[in-house]
């Protein structure tokens, strides 16, 4: 019922984009970089990049150079291609560190990825400074990866640990920032917020989030971020966020899969213990101890993800050549706003997170009225149309909304009009389908048997 009753107020209070609809001009950046991803040349509507985006042609050679003329370990070895391998990698987390504005290149680490990144927070800075009492706030629009690492170390370290979410405002438009700070006390010894959200599209005010920590919090409290889906799309400056670690992942942003990102800030991560032992993150190793590495070496433990690297310093090297992230965030409002509006105007279709396209992301969750959001994701690839179908990855989320799953067509900056169109008018034909069907599918909450489970 309430989601019923805040349909309706959003469909009265949202502006009419009718005109933006029928007026839409394609961004200049889409039609410059659409042939550079041989992926989505191949007949696909790829509407599936908040999962994981696609790459060009320059990342993709870029790893395959390296692997074909310069393939060796790095850090260690003396001869010729060790040491270049050496320097592309290094090379690549300066360019990440200037990238984000870290303060050093000390304070990035490259892990496995943003889940690696979250649990060795966790683990490494949780198990070292949590304890009974200790409470530990998260948004209910967090990412699984940013819950289950806290609820691991309560289960397993810390069981005395309190861990708490606080909810969105009354419309689910934004984090509630009020029962925020009402949250925080001289306890909260962490907060994990995530900067945008892979299912509303929501974006958190990192800032007023770090003013509420720094006046309720304990003093020796910590921020996360959370920058899965605000890396890749808008200018990220680490430091303007006011928060303490930041994690990313590179196959959001153009780049491989298997490589990811921890920034921290340095006092913190000098203070925290290795979160792996072996290989690369050793200083001296006798039979009754161990030394550690300096930063960033302590937290990259046996061989890196050496190419995946390279790979993500090409694919930054393509972001900033293209225009750079203020481009590339007018180009997805342009092409996000679009998706929206022409969402919204299917009858049946049930969109969640804020109505305002200038405050959400390039990604639109929906649900259809009595039809299963796994079958409209099935009949839609089979008419070449690829979108997410799940909880993605959020199902406290869902749970408070009400609904155990969701559809999800995400834009990235090479995502086209007509890829829209497309979409939209495949959706349409699918809905049509089902509701000529007596028995008119799965019903939409997606508690009957037999049901598909996809994930994030």
């Amino acid at each position: 019922m309430r989601i019923a009753i805040l349909c309706i107020l959003a469909c009265l209070t949202s502006p009419d984009y009718s005109d933006f609809v029928s007026s839409f001009t394609p961004s200049p950046l889409t039609q410059k970089t659409r042939a550079d991803f041989p992926a989505i040349n191949t007949g696909t509507v790829y509407l599936d990049s908040a999962a994981s985006s696609q790459k060009p042609s320059f990342v993709i050679d870029a790893q395959s150079e390296f692997d074909r003329t310069t393939h060796s370990n790095v850090h260690r070895g003396a001869h010729k291609m060790s040491r270049e391998a050496t320097r592309r990698y290094e090379d690549a987390r300066s360019s990440l560190a200037e990238f984000i504005n870290a303060g050093s290149r000390r304070e990035l680490v490259f892990t496995s990825g943003a889940t690696n990144s979250l649990n060795l927070i966790a683990h490494s800075w949780g198990i070292q400074n949590l304890e009974p009492g200790s409470e530990v706030i998260l948004s209910i629009m967090e990412h699984h990866s940013s819950i289950v690492p806290w609820q691991l170390i309560q289960q397993n370290f810390c069981p005395g640990i309190k861990i708490k979410f606080c909810p969105l405002n009354s419309d689910n438009s934004d984090l509630d920032y009020d029962e925020l700070e009402k949250m925080m006390n001289a306890n909260t010894k962490v907060v994990s917020i995530v900067h945008t959200s892979n299912t509303l599209g929501i974006t958190t005010d990192t800032k007023r989030i770090a003013s509420i920590k720094a006046r309720k919090a304990a003093a020796d409290s910590i921020y996360i971020v959370d920058g899965c889906q605000s890396l890749p799309h808008k200018k990220v400056d680490v430091k303007d966020l006011n928060c303490d670690f930041f994690v990313a992942s590179a196959h959001k942003m153009v780049g491989p899969t298997g490589v990811g990102l921890l920034w921290g800030k340095e006092g913190l991560l000098d203070a925290m213990p290795p979160f792996m032992g072996g290989g690369e993150m050793i200083d001296i190793v006798t039979t009754t101890g161990s030394t550690f590495a300096e930063l960033p070496g302590k937290f990259e433990a046996g061989t890196p993800m050496i190419g995946q690297a390279i790979g993500w310093g090409a694919a930054l090297k393509y972001l900033e050549s293209i225009g750079g992230m203020e481009e590339i965030e007018k180009c997805e409002n342009n092409i996000g706003t679009y998706l929206y509006e022409s969402l919204q105007a299917i009858d049946g279709v049930t969109l969640y997170g804020p109505t305002n396209t200038s405050k959400r992301a390039a990604l639109a969750a929906f649900s259809v009225e009595n039809i299963h959001v796994s079958d409209i994701a099935t009949f839609l690839d089979l008419e070449g149309v690829a979108v997410r179908a799940g909880h993605h990855c959020t199902q406290p989320l869902h749970d408070m909304l009400g609904i155990s799953h969701t559809a999800r067509a995400s834009c990235y900056f090479y995502t086209t009009k007509e890829d829209v169109d497309i979409f939209v008018e495949k959706l349409k034909e699918t809905i049509d389908f089902f509701r000529s069907q007596e028995s008119g599918g799965a019903d939409a909450t997606g508690d009957g048997e037999g049901e598909i489970d996809y994930f994030a």
